[in-house]
């Protein structure tokens, strides 16, 4: 037998160690002790790098399915991936990179459309495909057939075409940018959001793309369908053609506080006078989906926790399909992600849970809801599940806590699960896999506190009997968002090497409903650091934590964690030895004045609206608030990144620097916020292990060293 990870009972050691026995009795030979962090390990940076190759955004015609497909290999761009009849090709060769960016975050970004739909019934058979280039945010025609040579044709017009309304000049490459495709009910258009960057403001509207690319050259063949708020979602059309629906939401709202569902009849194409059926700025409504021709599915929170209801549009109250106290959605932080889909025969494919998204078939007849047994415990393996169905087959990205994210076809009457695509790279031996659990803790002010407990595991060595494992605090972005119990490799590459992790669901993670969301409002920078504290002293109590040797990291908001828990969470003593910030907030008023539209109020509910709470901001940030208590902080920025631009990065370094604390800043050019190419992901996993090591007091083999500054001789922050 091998040597696992055990220790399940609070206080236990992390490793066991000593003699093990064989099934027959025989001894084996003890583990060999290697100090942890040092550990040998099969699993690569590299491969890592690769095995974040997921898949998103599925649709299923018949028997075809789509998916937007991310390759680390080739620069991060994304291809558009078919599968049909057992074989699986690759649509969009290089350079071609099917990624919007409208919200910064994108979303659907790919439309497949029946040729039959274009040249009417008796039309050819196959597909084309609709959808946009990451390079300028054009919207483009092609074959979806990879031995159809045919190049790309556009759409959408060059934005040089159209001048700034202040006279300024023409609009800048990549200023109209598109997302959240359908097809209109004539077959003529792409519906879609269209967002629009000009003189320094953004502006989006649901607008109507012919598909005949008359709009290449004549700017004026978008219509705009429907205007006036801030941002939209999900245009979908009633079956018939009549209706159309969607979702809005104004500043300083983000969609997961308060949106509205709205309709408006269509009359020859042109949507009407709209209609509010749903929602307010304190009812987060999400994904409408027609049952019919007179009424909607649709998610709402107002009862506490994002449930599904049909609402009528002849006037009849909302009907709640399964009241719970589950999630049937997620936040909405990339356009078109669709939590449920209907059935041939009229039941909806749901996922549902509370910090966790199991697939199942609700019956809007019986309200019976009965879940799917698939080998596939997680549907949100990303935090928000999108699903996808034609007739009884149900299309998602889905894993498990020892199975690694793909993309799924599931038989809805009888459970058969199909694998369309895994995952890149081999899966090392599952003895180095660790298997995440369930754990809850009680927090500060007896706030009960979810999280995810990764143990160290390798089948090869053990601790020292007299040494503690060191332990490594993750804390998810978002910050509206959740960590999932998935077979993740960028853990199992920390934990077979003998450090261990809590990946922790602070107050205001999604999963656990609104109230458990709202824990973080005005208070982002103390509850969400006040758990990740809890997190780490809650490790060294129970899971027996070297407490000497814990770390935090985080990305993007984890990264605002990250540095606010090392420097504003100080005030009650140290905890962290080392803490690593991935594209990590630093300083709060130069965010809120130079991020992205989309988030530009978010801080608002998290923090509060400028003017008026500056001292608050200021209070909160890491940056003013570097100490010598500080522990040594490394930093990883893309230098693209226009939602945590590179200056928040190098604030902090500066400020480090000032005050001659130990730090490592690593810029890459090229990268945005979420590092895509293979190579940027290498150097930065290897990066952050040699890092710990050096900091923590352990020697990781094989690792080269990432260049760390001394507290005697300090380098001012740059560019490289």
């Amino acid at each position: 037998m091998r040597m696992t990870a055990s220790g399940n009972e609070a206080g236990d050691p992390t490793v066991t160690t000593g003699e093990v026995t064989d099934d027959q009795g025989s001894p084996e030979p003890t583990l060999p002790a290697v100090p942890f962090g040092e550990w040998p390990s099969p699993i690569t940076a590299a491969e890592v790098a690769v095995a974040e190759s997921s898949g998103a955004f599925p649709t299923v015609l018949g028997s075809s399915v789509w998916w937007q497909q991310v390759l680390p290999d080739e620069g991060g761009r994304i291809t558009i991936m078919h599968s049909s009849g057992g074989k699986m090709t690759p649509l969009l060769p290089a350079p071609w990179n099917a990624r919007s960016r409208v919200h910064e975050y994108g979303g659907q970004s790919y439309l497949p459309i029946p040729r039959a739909a274009l040249a009417g019934s008796r039309g050819p058979r196959g597909h084309v495909l609709a959808f946009v280039d990451f390079a300028d945010q054009r919207m483009y025609l092609t074959p979806a057939s990879a031995a159809d040579a045919t190049a790309p044709r556009p759409l959408t017009p060059d934005p040089a075409l159209l001048s700034a309304a202040d006279g300024s000049g023409p609009l800048a490459t990549g200023a109209l940018r598109y997302a959240d495709f359908t097809l209109s009910p004539d077959r003529t258009e792409v519906w879609c959001v269209q967002e629009r960057h000009e003189s320094g403001k953004v502006s989006r509207a649901i607008v109507g793309v012919p598909l005949d690319g008359s709009a290449a050259e004549r700017p004026e063949a978008i219509r705009t369908l429907v205007s006036g708020g801030d941002f939209f979602a999900y245009p979908t059309p009633s079956p018939d053609g009549r209706w159309l629906a969607w979702i809005s939401w104004n500043h300083p709202h983000m969609p997961w506080d308060g949106t509205e569902l709205r309709v408006a009849p269509v009359e020859n194409g042109v949507p009407g006078k709209a209609r509010l059926l749903m929602g307010s700025p304190r009812e987060s409504v999400l994904a409408p989906l027609w049952r019919d021709n007179t009424s909607l599915y649709v998610v709402t929170d107002w009862p506490g926790w994002w449930n599904i209801y049909q609402v009528s549009l002849t006037g009849e109250p909302p009907l709640a399909l399964y009241p719970a106290e589950e999630e049937f959605a997620g936040p909405l932080w990339r356009l078109g992600a669709r939590p449920f889909a209907l059935l041939g025969d009229g039941r909806l494919a749901v996922t549902h849970g509370a910090g966790s998204a199991a697939l199942a078939i609700l019956d809007p007849e019986s309200f019976e809801l009965k879940d799917l047994d698939t080998p596939f415990a997680e549907f949100a393996p990303s935090g928000v599940a999108t699903l996808a169905a034609s007739g009884q087959s149900i299309v998602a990205v889905a894993g498990g806590p020892t199975t690694r994210p793909a993309v799924l076809r599931v038989d809805a009457a009888t459970a058969r699960t199909e694998v369309l695509q895994r995952e890149r790279g081999a899966v090392p031996d599952e003895a180095y896999l660790p298997v995440p659990e369930h754990v809850d803790f009680e927090g500060p002010y007896g706030q009960v506190v979810h999280a995810l407990l990764y143990r160290p595991a390798n089948p090869e060595v053990t601790g020292p009997a007299d040494e503690r494992a060191p332990y490594v605090v993750w804390v998810h972005g978002g910050p509206t968002s959740r960590a999932t119990p998935i077979l993740d490799l960028a853990k199992a590459y920390f934990t077979s090497r003998g450090i261990g992790i809590i990946d922790v669901n602070y107050g205001g993670s999604s999963g656990y409903g609104r109230q458990y969301r709202e824990r973080l409002r005005r208070d982002w920078g103390v509850v969400d650091v006040h758990d990740a504290i809890a997190a780490a002293q809650w490790v060294a109590e129970a899971v027996n934590a070297d407490p000497a040797r814990l770390a935090i990291r985080g990305g993007s908001a984890g990264g605002w964690t990250a540095l606010a828990a090392v420097t504003t969470g100080t005030r009650r003593g140290r905890v962290f030895g080392a803490a690593v910030s991935y594209f990590g907030v630093a300083e709060l008023r130069s965010f809120a004045a130079t991020t992205h539209d989309f988030e530009s109020r978010y801080l608002d509910g998290l923090i509060g609206p400028l003017p008026g709470y500056e001292t608050r901001y200021d209070e909160r940030a890491p940056v003013g608030h570097v100490t010598g208590d500080t522990c040594p902080i490394l930093l990883l920025q893309g230098l693209d990144d226009p939602i945590v631009p590179p200056a928040q990065a190098e604030s902090i370094a500066a400020d480090l620097a000032r005050h001659g604390i130990r730090y490592a800043y690593l810029p890459f050019e090229g990268e945005s916020h979420g590092f895509r190419r293979a190579e940027t992901i290498t150097t930065a996993f290897e990066a952050e292990l040699s890092f710990y090591g050096q900091i923590l007091g352990f020697e990781p083999p094989g690792i080269p060293k990432v260049a760390v500054s001394s507290p005697s001789a300090q380098q001012p922050p740059g560019r490289r």
